[in-house]
């Protein structure tokens, strides 16, 4: 009989309990042009684009949203698929080089002379209007010249929900790295 009654309540509280799926996400980039080359032929101009620094809210496994001008929650089942510093490096790499043909554009400090740049994100958020928030600055280092700019950027979400949270945080994304790349072509 005490066998029946802790089976039952076994029964019982497993079926009360259920899974949730986490939901992993990505970054989408285009693919970077790779430069070929060529023996006695000059270096084209490189751009070394240094770790991409996040703050300590962002740098977690999960997705971002400001509910008020106050309060962020950060998401426990929808979640990057990698450390969101490395997949920004890596789409601004990826970014750059297509804006960019004429330079090679790294994720690693190259073996010749190159410019630097390196970012500060403080904002890469969903907020409770319907926005996607990208903030923060980018310092560029090109011939001994210093050019510091920062980025604010809050676009509108064309649906709801974290696949088009991203698409839209992407999207500022991308438009942050062709403000780097105008000033980059314009500083040469």
């Amino acid at each position: 009989m005490k066998k029946g009654i802790v089976l039952c309540a076994a029964l019982l509280l497993s079926a009360c309990s259920s899974t949730i799926d986490n939901t992993y996400y990505q970054l989408p980039s285009s693919p970077a042009a790779m430069p070929v080359r060529r023996g006695g032929i000059a270096q084209p101009p490189a751009l070394w684009v240094q770790q991409v620094a996040v703050p300590d809210y962002l740098a977690g496994n999960g997705l971002v949203y400001q509910t008020s001008d106050v309060k962020y929650v950060i998401a426990a089942n929808n979640l990057w698929a990698g450390p969101l510093d490395q997949q920004l490096q890596q789409t601004l790499v990826a970014n750059l080089s297509k804006a960019l043909p004429g330079r090679l554009v790294s994720a690693a400090p190259l073996g010749y002379t190159h410019d630097t740049l390196s970012v500060t994100v403080t904002g890469f958020q969903g907020r409770y209007d319907g926005r996607a928030v990208i903030s923060g600055e980018w310092v560029l280092q090109h011939s001994g010249q210093v050019i510091k700019q920062g980025f604010n950027l809050a676009l509108p979400q064309q649906e709801d929900g974290y696949d088009a949270l991203v698409r839209t945080l992407a999207l500022g994304w991308q438009q942050t790295a062709q403000q780097i790349a105008n000033a980059a072509a314009s500083a040469e």
